[in-house]
């Protein structure tokens, strides 16, 4: 996914919040393929602060490379609060990561239904300090809702660190 210039924008500004503070970044994705953390090493010198992404595309590999229970995503799909709340525990705790975002959503054009259609996407940022998330639902089609999404993503993690809490975003539900 091509890093729009808004994603560049908030991906240099996160990388000066990173290095002034001394904090370390990683991205837990699904909808978005990568693409939090392909806008966040568009930049260079991201290495000083950028740990590592996951793409947890699949129900799985949520499980198997963030340890999030199978039993959560069977309880309340993989597109919800819950789960992207223990993506962002597992990136940080298998990561080594101060700080953590999560994203888990129905891109489209297809797998939307009356509770969760498309556009919606659920996003946690969090670290030590508590985990925050925020459903969201955005317009458009595929590529406008995973562009839409990373840029939330990264507007997130900017708020987490400009006010030195983990609940700056706000909580929706």
């Amino acid at each position: 996914m091509p890093v729009s210039p808004e994603s560049r924008r908030l991906s240099e500004r996160l990388g000066e919040l990173c290095r002034s503070r001394g904090v370390t970044v990683s991205a837990a994705e699904s909808c978005t393929g990568g693409g939090v953390a392909s806008a966040i090493t568009e930049v260079a010198g991201s290495s000083d602060y950028f740990e590592t992404g996951y793409v947890t595309y699949a129900n799985g590999a949520k499980t198997r490379l963030l340890g999030v229970p199978e039993t959560l995503i069977e309880a309340h799909g993989a597109v919800s609060r819950e789960v992207v709340e223990a993506m962002v525990a597992g990136a940080c705790r298998e990561s080594g990561a101060d700080l953590a975002v999560a994203v888990s959503g129905v891109a489209g054009p297809g797998g939307g239904g009356p509770d969760k259609p498309v556009g919606t996407v659920w996003l946690a940022w969090g670290g030590a300090d508590g985990v925050l998330a925020e459903r969201r639902h955005f317009p458009g089609d595929r590529q406008a809702v995973r562009e839409q999404a990373v840029e939330a993503a990264l507007a997130g993690l900017i708020l987490a660190l400009a006010d030195d809490r983990a609940d700056a975003p706000g909580d929706t539900r």
